[in-house]
């Protein structure tokens, strides 16, 4: 498979190749928003509002072109066009979570023109997620950010299902508001206790139960800042 253009790195490495198909600007971004699912135009400019319709046009067609994603009209009368990933693009997936909690870690306070939107709620749980500390564990947990949107995570034995949306008799549901509180605790920043405590998080449920869902769900400690040049 080649490039879908003439930029390339004059490399020949499966790094550099990656990167000529997907490393443009915009390009994993729409591949992420695809992970969960087809999505028509204008389901992808909602989720990207920073970027130009151009770009978005000119990424959607590099990207079908290197046989990432295909172009399909849905049966439903009012579903129209839509993009879906190729199984080729959707084996992007995995490296897509290990990527995104690489990059978790480095993460601090939202900006202020930062949006957080349903995908990134759904795929931030699915990338902080530790199999290994789920093994027969049942437990099921309802996340309300605020009033913009609520997405669940369904536990059992070493798997995790994450969508849209709350799910009733859930065993514990965690308010979380404005800030970093739920980060601060998912990155071990802060315990359980402390941000109930604080007020920061809400919880409907036990405290125990969100000790467990920070274990579950979890995000590596930062890296350390450079202190200066290292001379070898």
């Amino acid at each position: 498979m080649s490039a879908p253009h003439t930029r390339t790195y004059g490399q020949f490495c499966g790094i550099a190749r990656a990167l000529e198909l997907v490393g443009e600007r915009w390009s994993l971004l729409i591949v992420r928003d695809l992970v969960l699912g087809a999505k028509r135009y204008d389901e992808l400019q909602a989720g990207l509002p920073k970027i130009p319709s151009s770009i978005l046009s000119a990424r959607l067609n590099d990207l079908e072109a290197a046989g990432v994603l295909r172009r399909r009209v849905r049966a439903e009368l009012d579903a129209g066009l839509v993009y879906e990933l190729t199984q080729y693009g959707s084996e992007l997936d995995h490296i897509l979570l290990d990527l995104g909690l690489w990059g978790a870690r480095s993460m601090d306070a939202p900006k202020a023109d930062e949006v957080f939107t349903l995908d990134a709620a759904i795929l931030s749980l699915y990338t902080t997620f530790r199999s290994d500390a789920a093994e027969n564990v049942q437990i099921n947990f309802e996340i309300r950010y605020n009033d913009q949107m609520t997405v669940h995570a369904l536990v059992e034995d070493g798997a995790v299902k994450v969508g849209e949306g709350g799910f009733p008799g859930a065993d514990l549901v965690v308010e979380a508001a404005a800030g970093t509180a739920l980060l601060d605790l998912m990155s071990g920043r802060v315990t359980a206790a402390d941000v109930v405590r604080s007020g920061k998080l809400g919880i409907e449920g036990d405290v125990a139960d969100l000790e467990l869902f920070a274990r579950l769900f979890h995000v590596p400690a930062a890296p350390e800042p450079a202190t200066g040049l290292v001379v070898r």
